[in-house]
């Protein structure tokens, strides 16, 4: 037998990839089991009736049924007693706290929610975090959103980190690494919501000694356009590569737009990939410039999704899998090229997309092995300037013109 959590969203999800689930009502909450009946989505959000996602007998999470607090279950065969009747909860070795807490406004979601989430997908989250250097945007109750890159003083001892220098602040960061769920479960307690990584491993951040292990380009949709606007643009993405012999995994931002991959061989100098990167998102821009452009500059580009191939270098992307402090709760989620048209990036959230991934990790299944990057590309890359300094000096000019007119 199978669960999901929630209504809403999770139902529009459950709907358009077609399922039916089984439903079982929770007899420790109160309610007699339901075996063997199956409801569609329509009734389960009349009724306020949760689905529950049963793995070998044992409840994914606890949540709230018909209004009354559902007895504390166990996770995915950990044996592991959780939530308590205060809101605390420990397992893998951790003691976590507030768990009924609001994560943060328009979430829709718990602090509780977001630790079963991250337990749930920790498995297949962290191959996309391991041996890079982490910055988290934590959310604490009444303050503004803030990013994090230095650990704090603490910090469990445990914890794998490096120590960089960091040019723009001049001083020296320590970096979280997160190479097992444990750490995420642990910034998961301190109330980070969105995980950023490097496209360089750590080794290579010391000195730039090492190539990134992708490519990025990062596609925007223009203000108050429509989604299909950024899928129209990331088929140009794809024909761009395809002509090239290349090819990519493409996911959801947890935002608006959608990120695509290109796995490259190891030894790729690190300038070289940046140029590439440039390159690729100015040949899908001549694909079709009516409909995209690369102008980093927002009031150039006229309503055009913008194409951006400034994730390179020391750039960070949010990783695969990690929630977003968006309505809803909403995550970076993995999708096929085939069912990219058919998508609401709204639908992934962190009450929704553990179910919907099951036990598979279409993000590994998707990308494609390393691959060269093809000489006449780099080369037309590094005739393209970079588009945050062009933009800088750009910038500087007009403010100039405006101040002598």
């Amino acid at each position: 037998m199978y669960i999901t959590i929630g209504y809403g969203s999770a139902g529009r999800s459950v709907r358009r990839y077609g399922k039916k689930l089984p439903v079982l009502a929770p007899v420790h909450a109160g309610y007699p089991a339901v075996d063997g009946m199956e409801r569609n989505e329509s009734e389960i959000h009349r009724n306020r009736c949760p689905l529950m996602h049963f793995r070998n007998n044992r409840a994914a999470a606890s949540f709230t049924v018909f209004g009354r607090i559902a007895a504390p279950m166990v996770d995915r065969g950990s044996g592991v007693a959780h939530r308590g009747a205060m809101g605390e909860d420990a397992r893998a070795g951790l003691k976590f706290s507030s768990l009924d807490s609001p994560l943060f406004d328009g979430a829709e979601a718990t602090k509780g929610d977001l630790i079963d989430y991250l337990e749930a997908v920790g498995d297949r989250m962290v191959p996309s975090l391991r041996g890079r250097p982490l910055s988290v945007v934590r959310v604490r109750s009444g303050q503004e959103p803030f990013m994090q890159k230095n650990l704090p003083k603490y910090a469990p001892d445990w914890m794998k980190r490096v120590t960089l220098w960091a040019g723009s602040s001049k001083r020296e960061v320590s970096y979280a690494v997160c190479d097992d769920v444990r750490t995420l479960l642990w910034f998961g307690n301190q109330r980070a919501v969105e995980y950023h990584v490097t496209l360089l491993l750590a080794e290579n951040l010391a000195d730039y000694s090492g190539g990134p292990t992708h490519l990025v380009l990062d596609i925007d949709p223009a203000p108050d356009r429509p989604f299909g606007q950024v899928v129209a643009a990331a088929e140009l993405i794809r024909q761009a590569l395809a002509n090239d012999g290349l090819s990519g995994a493409v996911k959801t931002s947890g935002s608006k737009g959608v990120h695509i991959f290109v796995p490259v061989r190891a030894g790729v100098d690190i300038e070289d990939a940046a140029a590439a990167t440039r390159a690729i998102a100015a040949r899908a821009e001549r694909l079709d410039p009516d409909l995209a452009t690369t102008a980093f500059i927002r009031e150039d580009r006229g309503g055009k999704v913008f194409l951006d191939s400034t994730r390179a270098g020391g750039a960070t992307v949010v990783s695969v899998y990690s929630p977003r402090i968006r309505p809803g709760a909403t995550v970076s989620f993995p999708v096929s090229w085939a069912d990219l048209p058919s998508i609401d990036p709204r639908d992934f959230t962190i009450r929704t997309a553990a179910e919907l991934l099951g036990d598979r990790d279409p993000w590994a299944e998707a990308m494609p092995e390393p691959q060269p990057l093809p000489a006449d590309l780099i080369a037309e890359g590094h005739t393209i300037p970079v588009a945050r300094v062009q933009a800088m000096h750009e910038g500087k000019r007009r403010a100039r013109a405006r101040r002598e007119s």
